[in-house]
C-alpha cells in the first residue's frame, strides 16, 4: 500500500493518544507552511520550533517523517489533489491546501488509515477558522482514497516531483535517461550513516548498531529510531555522515600530526574525521550560529583538543603562513542531498545556484594563495549540477597553471570504481551503491600546488 514503506500504527480515539495525535499533525502543518511560505529550511525549523522539540520522541519522529514526504513527494500530492477536486482554483488559503497535502502524503505514501486522516484534517480545518471548508477536504480526502493509487499508476514521478529548472540541468549534465534515475532516487528516503571515531572498533559498533559496513568505511543502519538514544552515542564514539560526504577528508593522505584548514566547515563532520586521523584542524565558518554546533559537536566526541573553530569569511581569510592540507567544502546548492533534506525541492532557485558558482569561484581562488608549494586542496559539493562541480574546478585550473588534479583511485573509495570520473575526479549520484541504499550526490577534486 506504501510507496515509501513508512508505516505508523495509529490509535484513534477521543482519549489523549489521539489528542496527541492531532498534536503532532498541527505541528507538522506549522513546520510546512514555514518551509513552503517562508521558505526556510527544514532542519532550522524544527530545531528552533519548540512545539517540534517539547513532542514525544515517537511524535517527533512521525512529524519529520510527514513533513519530509509531503515536501518530497509534492508534485504528485498536489496533482492528486486537483483529480479529486475535478475543477477549481488551487485551494486557499496556502494552510487549507498544506492541511489538504499533509492528508494525502498520510493516504498514499505512510500507511495511515484513512478515516484517522479524514478525521484529522477535518478537524484541523475547523481549528484554522476554516470551518467552511470541512466537507470539501472530506470530500478531497475520501476521493483520494478511493482512487489515489490508481492515479499514482498513471504519474511521473520524476517530472512532477522535480523542479523543471533542475531537471533541465541534469539533462543537460547527465543526459535525460540518467537524469530521471538521479530524480527517482532522489525520492527515497535515506538510510542512517555513520562515521566510526576510532575504526579499529568497526565491527563492535557495526554489531552494537545492528549495522552493515560500507565500502567507504563507515557504518549504515536501514532501520530508524532517535539517534540520541543509540549505544555510544553520548560517549562520542561516533557521529552521523553520510557515507559519500566521508570521503573528501579519507583523500587527504596521512596527516596524523599535521595542521588542516578546514573551511565552511560547520556543523563539523569533516572536521571531526580530520581531527579523528589525528590532524590539528583549523575549522572555519562565516557563521558563529553554526560554529556554536562544530563546538557542541567536536566537545561530544572529545576531539575539541585537536580542534580550533574561527568565524570567517573564506574568501577573504588567510592564515599567517601557507599550509599543506585545506578542506573546502563549498558553499553549494545542496541538491545531492535532496533525499535528507527534500526542501532543497521548493527553496532553492537558478538564481540561487548562480550566485554560489560565483562564491566557489571566489573561495577556490582565495584558497590558491593559502596553500604551499607541494600542498594538497580537496574541493567539494554535495551538488549534482557539474557547473558547481566539474566545470568549476576546469575553470579553477585553467585560472591557475601552477595546481594540477591528483587523481582519485577506486581502491581510495572502497572500491566504487562507478563513482570515478576520466579525469579522476569522485561524481558520486544517488543511485549509486543503490542495491544498499544509494548515496548521497557528491562530486569531489584532489589538487595539489606545482
Amino acid at each position: 500500500m506504501s510507496h515509501d514503506q513508512n508505516e505508523f500504527d495509529l490509535e484513534y480515539s477521543d482519549h489523549p493518544p489521539y489528542v496527541e495525535m492531532l498534536t503532532a499533525r498541527f505541528v507538522a502543518l506549522e513546520i510546512l507552511t514555514d518551509v513552503l511560505g517562508r521558505k526556510l529550511p527544514l532542519d532550522q525549523i524544527m530545531e528552533d520550533k519548540d512545539s517540534y522539540r517539547h513532542l514525544e520522541t515517537r511524535d517527533r519522529a512521525f512529524v519529520r517523517m510527514l513533513v519530509a514526504t509531503t515536501l518530497r513527494r509534492c508534485g504528485q500530492i498536489d496533482d492528486m489533489i486537483r483529480r479529486a477536486m475535478d475543477k477549481g482554483q488551487t485551494p486557499n488559503p496556502l494552510v487549507l491546501l498544506n492541511i489538504l497535502r499533509l492528508g494525502v502524503a498520510q493516504l498514499m505514501f505512510m500507511n495511515v488509515p484513512d478515516y484517522a486522516v479524514v478525521d484529522t484534517a477535518v478537524r484541523m480545518t475547523e481549528e484554522a477558522a476554516l470551518g467552511r471548508q470541512k466537507g470539501f477536504v472530506n470530500a478531497v480526502l475520501r476521493r483520494t482514497a478511493r482512487e489515489g493509487h490508481d492515479w499514482i499508476i498513471a504519474q511521473d514521478p520524476a517530472m512532477l516531483n522535480i523542479p523543471d529548472w533542475l531537471m533541465q540541468e541534469w539533462v543537460a549534465d547527465y543526459g535525460p535517461d540518467v537524469a530521471v534515475d538521479i530524480a527517482l532516487a532522489s525520492l527515497t528516503e535515506a538510510p542512517l550513516d555513520i562515521s566510526i571515531k576510532d575504526p579499529s572498533h568497526r565491527d563492535y559498533w557495526a554489531e552494537t548498531l545492528e549495522a552493515e559496513i560500507l565500502p567507504t568505511g563507515g557504518l549504515r543502519r536501514l532501520s530508524g529510531g532517535a539517534i540520541h538514544v543509540l549505544p555510544g552515542f553520548d560517549d562520542g564514539m561516533w557521529w552521523v555522515q553520510d557515507a559519500s560526504a566521508s570521503i573528501p577528508a579519507q583523500l587527504m593522505g596521512r596527516i596524523d600530526g599535521q595542521h588542516v584548514i578546514d573551511l565552511c566547515a560547520a556543523p563539523g563532520g569533516k572536521t571531526a574525521q580530520l581531527a579523528a586521523l589525528g590532524a590539528q584542524v583549523l575549522a572555519l565558518d562565516r557563521s558563529t550560529r553554526r560554529l556554536q554546533r562544530l563546538h557542541d559537536n567536536m566537545h561530544r566526541l572529545r576531539l575539541d583538543t585537536h580542534v580550533t573553530a574561527e568565524a570567517a569569511d573564506a574568501t577573504v581569510w588567510h592564515p599567517k603562513d601557507p599550509v599543506h592540507y585545506i578542506l573546502l567544502d563549498a558553499p553549494c546548492s545542496a541538491t545531492g542531498t535532496i533525499r535528507r533534506h527534500p526542501d532543497v525541492l521548493h527553496n532553492k532557485s537558478p538564481v540561487d545556484s548562480a550566485k554560489l558558482i560565483n562564491v566557489q569561484a571566489r573561495l577556490l581562488d582565495n584558497v590558491a594563495g593559502m596553500l604551499a608549494t607541494g600542498g594538497v586542496m580537496i574541493y567539494c559539493t554535495c551538488s549534482l549540477q557539474k557547473s558547481e562541480g566539474e566545470a568549476q574546478v576546469n575553470a579553477f585550473l585553467t585560472r591557475h597553471k601552477n595546481f594540477a588534479r591528483k587523481p582519485v583511485e577506486a581502491v581510495e573509495i572502497g572500491g566504487l570504481a562507478q563513482c570515478i570520473t576520466p579525469q579522476g575526479d569522485v561524481r558520486i549520484l544517488p543511485q549509486h551503491y543503490a542495491a544498499h541504499g544509494g548515496m548521497d550526490g557528491f562530486y569531489v577534486a584532489r589538487l595539489v600546488k606545482n
